[in-house]
């Protein structure tokens, strides 16, 4: 229950759980340190998530069917545990031996022609014909028909809003379906309705938790490209299928390709690409390590004044930071999580910082 109270308190993420984790080495300790850090910070008040909204929500989840799943536990997925901005906990209902097994994501577009569906609804069905689950968004479009295809095989689908919650609406019966044949999974607490800032944290888990993502139709500037530069990022097998350069909706896929994607056509090759991740898959679960190691090592406050010095609103890397103020990684680190903490900072993609607007 401590683990969950750290996560849901305010101003607390992926990586600033990670920091806590490893400096003080329990949610406990670090639920205690925090309003100290806060204030370090620069943070005027101090806010915990209440335990009794926390004992609610343990409650809440079990009577409904459903489990918490943290970083570290061996059910977490394993591939997933390696991104910086892992969830630090996800609710899922269903088959949880469907996240120990390789898995494909499929996702494109929500306005899909219905050729498309169709082909993505069979490629989904023959992926799941050869042991291989499909992960996917439970969108309109594409993502229903590849839910629709693998269901029977095995299909994870991964909800922008709470567990309990139907997004959209007309995809009741299958979102109930998946949740007695299948897996879902979310990372926002039970009851959140899903909202546009909650769709980018989804896709980084369809990204992260699959060995590669195909795109299936998907304008220039969508969430499906969004999820395939996420699982690019992560060191995953990104493939599209192309389509005419006269449909709009084939202009992401076909951009992406022309970026380096892989063009693909069928399960077979798609296989053939991901299997050298089996293995890593197939490996013990990840033991939870901190991505950044945080001691006891403060620095002085010269150092510390000179990071704080060198913060904008414009992203930097913390590498630049280090390079820049002359100060140690650590105090670096340490710097970053007070203003965190205190909601004075953003971390943004590739690890950069920038303060808060």
């Amino acid at each position: 229950m401590d683990k969950l109270r750290l996560i849901r308190s305010p101003n607390i993420g992926p990586v600033s759980y990670r920091q806590l984790m490893a400096r003080f080495g329990s949610a406990r300790a670090a639920l205690e340190a925090l309003p100290d850090l806060i204030r370090r910070g620069g943070g005027k008040q101090v806010l915990l998530a209440n335990e009794a909204d926390i004992a609610r929500e343990f409650k809440f989840a079990q009577a409904f069917g459903a489990r918490h799943v943290f970083i570290g536990d061996a059910d977490y997925p394993y591939l997933l545990s390696h991104m910086d901005n892992a969830p630090p906990v996800i609710c899922v209902k269903g088959n949880l031996a469907l996240l120990a097994q390789p898995a494909v994501a499929i996702v494109g577009a929500r306005n899909a022609s219905a050729g498309a569906c169709q082909f993505a609804r069979q490629l989904a069905f023959e992926l799941g014909q050869m042991g291989l689950p499909v992960v996917s968004g439970l969108a309109r479009g594409i993502d229903s028909a590849a839910h629709a295809g693998s269901i029977e095989n095995g299909t994870i689908a991964v909800i922008a809003g709470g567990i309990d919650v139907v997004y959209p609406p007309e995809n009741r019966a299958l979102q109930e379906a998946i949740a007695e044949r299948g897996l879902l999974i979310a990372e926002q607490p039970p009851g959140t309705e899903p909202r546009a800032r909650h769709f980018p944290y989804r896709n980084r888990i369809i990204a992260g938790a699959s060995a590669g993502t195909v795109v299936i139709e998907a304008a220039p500037k969508s969430g499906s490209l969004i999820t395939a530069r996420l699982a690019a990022e992560a060191g995953r097998e990104v493939m599209a299928i192309p389509g005419s350069p006269l449909d709009p909706r084939s202009r992401g896929c076909n951009q992406l390709i022309r970026e380096g994607a892989t063009l693909v056509q069928n399960a077979a090759e798609i296989v053939e690409l991901i299997s050298p991740l089996d293995n890593r898959m197939l490996a013990p679960a990840a033991k939870f390590e901190p991505s950044t190691n945080i001691t006891s090592d403060e620095g002085s406050n010269a150092e510390r004044n000179a990071v704080i010095d060198l913060m904008g609103m414009t992203y930097v890397s913390i590498d630049e930071l280090v390079r820049q103020s002359g100060s140690s990684t650590t105090t670096v680190q340490m710097v970053l999580l007070e203003f965190e903490l205190a909601g004075k900072l953003e971390r943004g993609a590739g690890g950069k910082v920038r303060l808060a607007a």
